[in-house]
């Protein structure tokens, strides 16, 4: 948990120094990084011609915004052949920043439609960006821009759909001198964007604050789910290991115990045993009084469901008696393979009753104890159960 509780922290210091993160996404070579450097005016991400220059998510302070503490994000290409890994690490970026800029180049792809709702979940403010506008006479990007707003409606307003050029193509010129004759010139052309830049100042100063102090509480909201459920799932593996060790503790127990009905005398105390140790591995604990009512509970309506199960175990325990036990080699495994069955079930009725908060719910306990019965595989827990008291007794002879 190290890592994410580190974010949680870096979020914090973001809002104590009013930063305002932005995520840039986009295609690959849509214009993300030259992008970011237009709007810082300096060259602070990496540009080339090759797919996949960016390969990390990096970060620089926009240097005109500084009183507003905007920070840029640049991101790798979401559809980079082979880059999974690096699509994953675009939206992690997303998850932990205030606001999103996706870049298009044209005409949205299904990808970048898929992307942008993928985004538009996260809950963060959407800015989406024509770039490379340069490329399109007047008509054309107009209609362009009208193209993307309908692909982001419901997504994204209106006025934050936006052209820029970060990085336009040199215009080529002719010229001619006074005695007529021609010659190509190729003009640099600055970027152009201040829509963009005036757009992200506006939101800082705006709601800057705000933004981040909610993206934080989603974030660690989501990062309380997700420790709810890793606690979840390692205290069941605990109980997973101390309902097995019961079972095997019970099954033997039973199994070679020679004492008519004191088998299952010695079977109801290891059920109270095991219920007072799944109690501390949920943090409820149980007094051993607390424990006997809860298994008592839970084997009368085990017996209501299935007294012949119980019935055999009665009857196995008083053939021991009759024949002074020299049964208990043919009622051994039999015996002992129900005694694991019902070790099983009064665990994981116990759990359940736990996990509620050491409560049977709305619909009772007949209810619960009918459910868990009717979800575990009886067929394969008894044939485990005889495999390994068969192996044990072996063992043991």
């Amino acid at each position: 948990m190290a890592a994410d509780f580190e974010r949680v922290e870096r979020m914090l210091d973001r809002l104590e120094s009013d930063e305002l993160h932005v995520a840039v996404f986009g295609r690959v070579s849509a214009g993300k990084s030259a992008l970011c450097n237009a709007l810082l005016g300096r060259d602070a991400f990496a540009v080339g011609v090759l797919h996949g220059t960016t390969t990390e998510a990096d970060a620089a302070r926009l240097d005109e915004a500084a009183s507003a503490g905007l920070v840029l994000i640049d991101t790798p290409g979401i559809n980079e052949l082979g880059g999974e890994a690096r699509e994953k690490l675009a939206f992690e970026v997303a998850e932990v920043s205030d606001l999103i800029v996706f870049v298009a180049d044209g005409d949205l792809t299904r990808e970048e439609r898929d992307a942008l709702r993928t985004l538009a979940a996260t809950r963060r403010p959407l800015l989406l960006v024509l770039n490379k506008a340069d490329r399109y006479g007047d008509d054309e990007r107009d209609g362009l821009l009208e193209r993307l707003r309908e692909h982001a409606a419901g997504l994204i307003r209106r006025e934050d759909v936006l052209a820029t050029m970060a990085r336009p193509a040199p215009q080529h010129v002719v010229e001619v001198d006074a005695q007529g004759h021609e010659r190509r010139l190729s003009e640099a052309r600055a970027a152009d964007v201040e829509a963009l830049k005036a757009r992200l100042l506006a939101i800082a100063e705006r709601e800057g604050k705000t933004l981040s102090a909610i993206n934080a509480g989603l974030f660690a909201g989501k990062l309380t789910d997700q420790v709810t459920a890793r606690i979840a799932s390692t205290r069941r593996e605990v109980a997973d290991g101390v309902i097995r060790q019961y079972c095997i503790a019970k099954a033997v127990a039973v199994a070679l115990n020679p004492v008519p009905v004191a088998d299952l005398l010695l079977a109801g105390g290891l059920d109270a045993a095991m219920v007072v140790q799944l109690g501390r591995v949920y943090g409820l604990p149980l007094t051993r009084s607390e424990s006997g009512r809860l298994v008592a509970v839970i084997s009368t309506q085990l017996a209501a469901l299935m007294g012949a199960v119980w019935g055999v175990q009665l009857a196995a325990s008083a053939l021991k008696g009759l024949s002074g036990g020299l049964s208990v080699v043919v009622t051994a495994a039999a015996q002992g393979a129900l005694g694991w069955y019902a070790t099983v079930l009064i665990g994981r009725v116990a759990e359940h009753y736990l996990v509620s908060g050491k409560s049977w719910g709305e619909h009772g306990a007949k209810r619960a104890v009918a459910d868990i019965v009717a979800g575990l595989d009886r067929d394969s827990i008894l044939r485990e159960a005889r495999e390994e008291i068969l192996r044990r007794l072996k063992t043991a002879r």
